[in-house]
């Protein structure tokens, strides 16, 4: 199909993700989308990117946006989580509103500017979002173990979703919103036809919580005055009764799943609105075992990228996500991991006209450079170069 307001871009490689690597390919935007991709024959308007790989903009399925203003990521490599989780506590404490604001729309800016286009963010009311930059799915996070804040954060991220349709909702973990308020957000996800993400499986001291009430998280609870008695523990098997109670949204989101066995691998795989969002350089700050990312593509689990925040990490690039795992999980095929920051996010996110380049996709793109001339150079020259945003 041909427009006269169309563009033609052609580079040494189109990458549309849900196809094979296209040589010398091409694609014609047009009215702000993709209505050609060919292979063959460029044509003679084509605007030649040179030696480039051309890529769909980057999906970011998970982040919080409030941590942007952080220099790097709070306490030392390895610090537990429950000891990390202390010093966010204490330094959200310490920021007001307006600060809050301007980390937000710092957050956004680096999105944009490293190329991610579409983004899961966990949001804490009350907060602004700025126009333009990346498309947000807004996840409200409802959290409180003690009834009267879990009640307050709820009402809260119902009055959002009410009035945009932006607005998603997210219990934030097992080890900070009791078993009837996750319940609640479910039902809400449910009857609103909203995705809901949550925080699972995030260490081996959230287990112990869950399954017999002591240890790390149940000391730490306790030192933050925080600990309720009688909603811990949850009895045997209590992920896997989590994720089946999450099976029944639409779509969710299970955040980090970097201590998930194989028996709740099982049970994820048999859901397919559920995807995993997987956080490399988090996971690698908190110095987790390998995460079972492999075995979560093995069993057909749909798997996508994060950055979680500048908290644990040091920047909100996802690429370097990317980029990590092709330098340090050579067990993950490289198609891959370009499918988990770009299509499998978008899947995961509701939003299909991001995350891969074929006709009705949103014409928004990035480039790296490259001049390979097979695919296994390619994907090595992926590894070491940046992407970068196109503008069209």
């Amino acid at each position: 199909m041909k427009n006269e307001t169309s563009q033609v871009f052609t580079a040494r490689w189109v990458l549309p993700i849900t196809a094979p690597p296209i040589p010398g390919g091409w694609i014609r935007v047009a009215g702000g989308e993709v209505v050609e991709v060919g292979s063959e024959s460029v044509p003679l308007d084509a605007v030649d990117l040179g030696e480039m790989a051309l890529l769909p903009g980057l999906v970011n399925a998970h982040t919080h946006l409030e941590f942007s203003d952080f220099s790097e990521p709070i306490g030392q490599p390895g610090v537990s989580l429950n000891q990390w989780i202390g010093m966010v506590i204490s330094s959200r404490g310490q920021t007001n509103p307006t600060q809050k604001q301007h980390a937000v729309k710092a957050g956004m800016r680096e999105m944009a500017s490293t190329g991610t286009v579409l983004a899961g963010e966990i949001s804490t009311p009350p907060c602004d979002y700025p126009d333009g930059g990346p498309q947000l799915i807004r996840f409200s996070e409802v959290v409180g173990l003690d009834s009267k804040r879990g009640d307050e954060r709820f009402a809260a991220a119902r009055a959002l979703i009410d009035v945009d349709d932006r607005t998603a909702i997210s219990p934030h973990a097992p080890y900070s919103t009791p078993w009837s308020l996750i319940e609640r957000c479910v039902d809400l996800a449910c009857s609103t036809n909203r995705p809901l993400a949550m925080h699972i499986a995030e260490s081996p001291a959230e287990r112990e919580l869950l399954r017999n009430g002591i240890g790390e998280f149940a000391e730490a609870l306790k030192s933050l005055g925080v600990w309720q008695e009688g909603l811990f523990p949850w009895g045997d098997q209590p992920l896997i009764r989590l994720i089946q109670l999450l099976s029944r949204t639409r779509r969710s989101l299970v955040i980090h799943g970097n201590d998930l066995s194989d028996p709740e691998i099982d049970v994820v795989a048999r859901y397919p609105n559920l995807t995993v969002v997987y956080c490399p350089r988090t996971h690698h700050f908190f110095r987790y075992p390998d995460h079972p990312v492999a075995r979560l593509q093995a069993a057909g689990v749909r798997v996508a990228l994060g950055t979680d925040s500048r908290a644990s990490n040091p920047d909100l690039n996802l690429w370097k996500e990317v980029q990590y795992l092709l330098c340090h999980r050579m067990d993950l095929p490289p198609g891959n991991v370009l499918e988990m920051a770009t299509v499998n996010g978008a899947r995961a996110l509701g939003n299909t006209q991001y995350g891969e380049l074929r006709v009705g996709s949103a014409a928004v793109f990035g480039g790296v450079s490259t001049a390979a001339s097979s695919v296994e150079q390619l994907f090595s020259d992926l590894a070491e170069n940046e992407f970068q945003p196109i503008q069209c």
